[in-house]
């Protein structure tokens, strides 16, 4: 299989570009910034099981500490959440690379960390504009491969009990039918819905290709870049608002989480043999260390006018 295309397009003041050989690992993960713990959750006790977004229910607070809401300011409205993302470093937040369709200049978006209700921002969450927006130098915006980006954030990010970082792929840790995996966001708990004011939460199961790719399921359609996550009966799933948010899961022998995927397309939501489609982080690991860790700035033209095409069936899970 060809690995992903190396290379990541950044839109600040100035065009941007970064790039790395890009790894074609399998599904796991452990660090991508040099920390030394990520994937924990103070506030949550890890010994206690996680109950079976569409089929979610109320996040606790601090429950998923890695977990951002990606704003956008549009004037006479203020600030609103379009998507989610996840904390991979002081200073990163990962997040799906179509969520920048309609809003390409970072100076327009911020991110709020620690947050568990939207629009109530206590002491404890943290707020902070957009330096830089990096998006996966391939990312097609027809078959939503390489459907990642990274937001590179004016503020350091300090850690505490609400915010933490999440573990990223590199080593191997193997996915069974046991391994505890969760999607979160405020998204639409159904298709075209209102979306969530307190963070949801939902278990879900980590489904084959073999099975996602069937002619009556996707078709073909998903790609060894992509997972796909829900139930085959269509009671769990991501929707509009959950883009960008994370597909994380928990290894106990090591007491961390990983983000083994990113919350990118589906067909509708909530529907049988139509489950969630998620970017498959673990083989873009060099990708987003090279685009995190990158300093230099290069001029480079970007074919802004592809943002804004999209596919006819497809929904993107963002907010509109």
């Amino acid at each position: 299989m060809k690995p992903p295309s190396a290379g990541c397009w950044a839109l600040s003041s100035a065009l941007l570009l970064c790039s790395a050989p890009v790894r074609n690992d399998i599904l796991t993960g452990h660090i991508v910034t040099g920390l030394e713990e990520c994937g924990t959750r103070p506030l949550m006790d890890e010994t206690a099981t996680g109950s079976r977004i569409v089929g979610g229910h109320d996040a606790q607070p601090g429950a998923w500490p890695w977990q951002v809401s990606l704003q956008v300011y549009q004037f006479g409205v203020g600030y609103h959440h379009i998507c989610g993302g996840s904390l991979v470093s002081n200073s990163s937040v990962l997040t799906a690379a179509h969520c920048t369709k309609k809003w390409m200049d970072p100076d327009f978006w911020r991110a709020v960390i620690g947050l568990n209700r939207l629009y109530r921002y206590q002491s404890d969450i943290v707020m902070s504009r957009v330096s830089s927006i990096m998006i996966h130098s391939s990312y097609n915006v027809y078959s939503y491969e390489h459907d990642i980006a990274v937001f590179k954030l004016i503020k350091y990010i300090p850690y505490n009990e609400h915010i933490q970082p999440i573990c990223l792929p590199n080593t191997s840790l193997v996915l069974t039918n046991e391994t505890l995996c969760y999607i979160s966001g405020w998204g639409s708990s159904r298709e075209q819905g209102k979306p969530k004011y307190i963070l949801q939460e939902a278990q879900v199961d980590i489904i084959s290709l073999h099975i996602c790719n069937r002619y009556d399921w996707y078709g073909g359609a998903i790609s060894w870049n992509m997972l796909c996550a829900g139930s085959e009966s269509g009671d769990v799933d991501s929707c509009q608002g959950d883009s960008g948010g994370p597909l994380m899961c928990y290894f106990p022998d090591v007491s961390k989480y990983y983000l083994i995927g990113i919350t990118s397309f589906g067909v509708g939501c909530g529907l049988p043999k139509r489950p969630g489609i998620y970017v498959r982080t673990s083989h873009y690991k060099s990708w987003i260390e090279s685009c995190i860790s990158s300093q230099k700035e290069n001029t480079a033209d970007i074919p802004f006018f592809l943002f804004f095409l999209i596919m006819g069936q497809v929904t993107l899970h963002l907010v509109e």
